[in-house]
C-alpha cells in the first residue's frame, strides 16, 4: 500500500475518535459538581432572576444534549467559545499558555527519548553486568518516583542548595535579555521542569529499549554482521538500533498524552504559567469553555501524535502498511 494512501486512511479513522473524546469530556465536565454561575453571580448569587439571566447569557439554561450539539458545531467552525473568567475568546487564552507547555513537553520528550535510548543501548551491550544492573536499578527508581515529588527534589538540590538553576518562573525578571541570550535564559528556566517531567519516561524508554535490543541482538542477521567482522559500534547503532527503535517509537507516541497531563503538576510545582496551570485554575473556577478548549487541544495533540507515530512506524517497517 502506498504511504500516502495509508496516511489518508489513518487520518480518516481519527475523526470519529476526536468527536467521541470531545463529547465524553463535555458530558463529564458538565455533570461534575459545582457551577460557574456561583462564581459569576458573586454577591447576587441568591437572586434567582440574576442567575437566570447569566445562565441564558452563556447558554447554560438549555438541555445538556443541546449544549453539546451546539458546542460540536462551534468546534467544527474553529470556535472554542468565550471564557467566563478571563472574558475573552478561549482560543486566545489557550494560545497564550500553549507555547510554554509545548516547549516544556518538547524538552521533556527530547530528554526522555535521547537519554532513555542511550541507557537502553548501553545496558544491552553487556547484559547482567554491573553497568546493566546499575542502569536497570536507576530506571526502576526513576519510573517509581511521582512527577511532583521529583520536581520538589530537583528544586531542593539543584535550585535551593546548589543554586545552579532558578527556583521558578520562565525568565529572569532582573535583566531584559534579547535574541540568543533570551533563548538560553528560557532553556535555563525549563531545564529542571523538563527533567522532572522526562525522568519517568526516560526510565520507561530505557527498559523498553534494553528488552528490544536484547531481542534484536539475537537475530541471525546480527550474527552474520558480526561474522563479517563489522565493528561492534556499527552492529549496535547501524544494524540493531533501527529495528529496536520500533517499540520505542510506539511508546513515545502513546506517552505524549501522559506528558501533557503531567505538565499540569510540573507547571504547578515550578510556577510556570503554561497550559497545565491554566487547566488547574479553570477547574477551581469552573470555567467550562476554558476546560473544554484545553481538552480539545489535548485531544487534537494526542490524536495527531498517535497518527504521526503510526506514520513513522510504517516508514521504519513498511510491512505495517499491508496488514
Amino acid at each position: 500500500m502506498n504511504l500516502w494512501v495509508y496516511m489518508l486512511r489513518r487520518f480518516i479513522t481519527t475523526i470519529p475518535h476526536f468527536f467521541m473524546v470531545v463529547a465524553l469530556a463535555f458530558l463529564l465536565i458538565h455533570l461534575a459538581p459545582g457551577s460557574p454561575i456561583t462564581l459569576l453571580a458573586g454577591e447576587y448569587g441568591t437572586d434567582p432572576q440574576y442567575i437566570a439571566r447569566i445562565e441564558k447569557m452563556f447558554g447554560l439554561d438549555q438541555p445538556l444534549h443541546i449544549q453539546l450539539f451546539k458546542y460540536i458545531l462551534q468546534v467544527c467552525r474553529g470556535d472554542l467559545g468565550f471564557s467566563f473568567i478571563y472574558m475573552e475568546p478561549v482560543s486566545n487564552v489557550i494560545f497564550k499558555r500553549m507555547i510554554l507547555t509545548l516547549q516544556l513537553m518538547g524538552l521533556a520528550l527530547l530528554f526522555s527519548t535521547t537519554f532513555g535510548v542511550l541507557m537502553g543501548v548501553i545496558s544491552s551491550k553487556n547484559p547482567y553486568s554491573l553497568t546493566d544492573n546499575v542502569t536497570t536499578t536507576l530506571s526502576l527508581v526513576g519510573y517509581s518516583i511521582p512527577v511532583f515529588w521529583m520536581g520538589q527534589v530537583l528544586l531542593l538540590v539543584f535550585a535551593l542548595n546548589l543554586s545552579w538553576f532558578p527556583l521558578g518562573g520562565i525568565k529572569n525578571l532582573r535583566f531584559e535579555y534579547m535574541g540568543f541570550r533570551a533563548t538560553l535564559d528560557v532553556l535555563h528556566h525549563l531545564a529542571l521542569p523538563s527533567m522532572a517531567l522526562g525522568i519517568i519516561y526516560a526510565a520507561l524508554v530505557a527498559r523498553l529499549e534494553r528488552a528490544s535490543m536484547l531481542e534484536v541482538l539475537g537475530q541471525d542477521y546480527i550474527v552474520t554482521a558480526r561474522a563479517k567482522g563489522l565493528k561492534e559500534s556499527s552492529v549496535l547503532y547501524k544494524h540493531a538500533l533501527r529495528n529496536a527503535l520500533l517499540p520505542v517509537v510506539t511508546i513515545v507516541g502513546l506517552t505524549m498524552g501522559f506528558v501533557l497531563s503531567g505538565a499540569v503538576l510540573t507547571e504547578t510545582v515550578f510556577g510556570l504559567p503554561g497550559l497545565g496551570t491554566l487547566i488547574k485554575d479553570a477547574i477551581y473556577q469552573r470555567d467550562y469553555p476554558v476546560l473544554m478548549g484545553a481538552f480539545v487541544f489535548s485531544s487534537i495533540f494526542t490524536i495527531s501524535a498517535n497518527l504521526m507515530t503510526d506514520i513513522v512506524y510504517s516508514f521504519l517497517d513498511p510491512r505495517i502498511r499491508y496488514q
